[in-house]
């Protein structure tokens, strides 16, 4: 399958290194006592060069910086990354530029120079707006550290967005929602709010599978997310996505890209991309990916073709996280076939009977009360057959 030329194209950039890691995280990220910095931007630079000789004659849309922590690199590697990405794509006029950052004070202090390179959103991980809780997950900084720079990421950047982690153990409804009208009123147009999950191979994994480490769960969870969605409804960030919220305009395009099954490129270690009917994934480990580009001249560990239904069933379980759903018509183009093949009817009846789906001749949707339940209603609409 060919890349859509006509779309915009998304980069995506791996920085891998963390200062600790937390507690709930499996992201692919490391602690190393040091980082060759120089040798990090070149093979970074390299690995991109890779990508956009495989991709010509497209313009970025949108550039995220993920990681780790992307807010550790230096100021002008973050600049030399924007500067070679341009000259390989070009810019879209409205391009977005997102890099995720800590709200630690020596991180904060490299937002005037990051903005002067380029960057023109922040996604901030403040995580949590009290102490206790911020100690909990295993973060460095506590909640004055973190609304100084939140002030400084609002000075600094046209668009701002930050995190927080709630369905922590005990949290009461009432807790959340006093922690989340706070949140409401720092003037920021995009929250993403997620509930906490026990991810395998963490530390907290470890804790729960001792007993020493439970969640709200059941009809405590479902009213902990029925809050989030009213409160930021009624604030002016209605939900767009499962865990994200905007204002109107400020919903995160680059992840629209994944969500809406756009092609991106991905570079960087562990780096996941999809180009023209093409699945790539880049070595994980930061050693392997860097032996991997001296031996390579790019980063790469897998590169696979996918096949026209596998591309269908993706675009359906990444397009239903979307409150506006996915338009039929999309996924019988990348499937090749009428949507129905890749539909569970059955299924998909007795969803809209109890309220949690909505489907009519041009689009599929999760509603409100399905949202809660969306790994048990993808399962059920997508056939039995297409997720093998």
């Amino acid at each position: 399958m060919n890349a859509d030329r006509t779309q915009p194209l998304a980069l995506y950039i791996h920085w891998p290194f963390c200062v600790s890691k937390c507690p709930y995280c499996d992201f692919n990220s490391h602690v190393r006592e040091s980082v060759d910095q120089a040798a990090w931007r070149d093979a970074l630079l390299a690995d991109m060069a890779h990508e956009a000789s495989l991709l010509p004659d497209r313009r970025l849309g949108s550039i995220f910086f993920g990681g780790g922590t992307p807010s550790l690199m230096p100021p002008a590697t973050v600049a030399a990354l924007l500067e070679a990405a341009e000259r390989h794509w070009g810019f879209t006029d409205e391009i977005e530029i997102t890099l995720e950052a800590n709200p630690s004070s020596v991180e904060t202090a490299r937002f005037t120079d990051l903005a002067a390179g380029g960057v023109n959103r922040v996604s901030l991980g403040l995580q949590a707006l009290d102490d206790d809780a911020l100690r909990f997950l295993g973060r460095a900084h506590d909640v004055a550290e973190g609304l100084a720079a939140l002030d400084t990421a609002q000075r600094a950047f046209a668009r701002v967005s930050f995190d927080l982690i709630y369905a922590r153990p005990g949290q009461t409804l009432a807790a959340w929602e006093a922690e989340l009208t706070r949140a409401l009123g720092f003037g920021t147009g995009h929250l993403s709010l997620y509930q906490l999950t026990i991810e395998p191979g963490t530390r907290f994994a470890t804790l729960a599978a001792k007993g020493e480490l439970t969640l709200p769960e059941g009809d405590d969870a479902a009213d902990l997310f029925a809050a989030t969605r009213s409160l930021t409804a009624e604030a002016g960030l209605p939900a767009y996505e499962i865990s994200n919220h905007a204002r109107p305009g400020e919903a995160s395009r680059h992840n629209l890209t994944y969500w809406r099954y756009g092609d991106y490129a991905g570079v960087g270690p562990g780096a996941h991309g999809r180009r023209g009917g093409l699945a790539t994934v880049r070595h994980k480990k930061p050693e392997n990916w860097l032996a991997a580009m001296a031996r390579n001249g790019h980063g790469i560990r897998e590169e696979t073709p996918l096949s026209a239904e596998t591309r269908a069933v993706e675009a359906l379980l990444m397009g239903l996280r979307l409150d506006e759903g996915v338009p039929l018509t999309r996924i019988a183009a990348l499937g090749e076939a009428p949507a129905d093949t890749f539909l569970d009817h059955k299924g998909i009846a007795v969803l809209e009977d109890e309220g949690l789906v909505a489907l009519d001749s041009e689009r599929l949707c999760v509603t409100d009360a399905g949202m809660p339940v969306l790994d048990a209603v993808l399962r059920t609409i997508v056939r039995e057959n297409a997720l093998t």
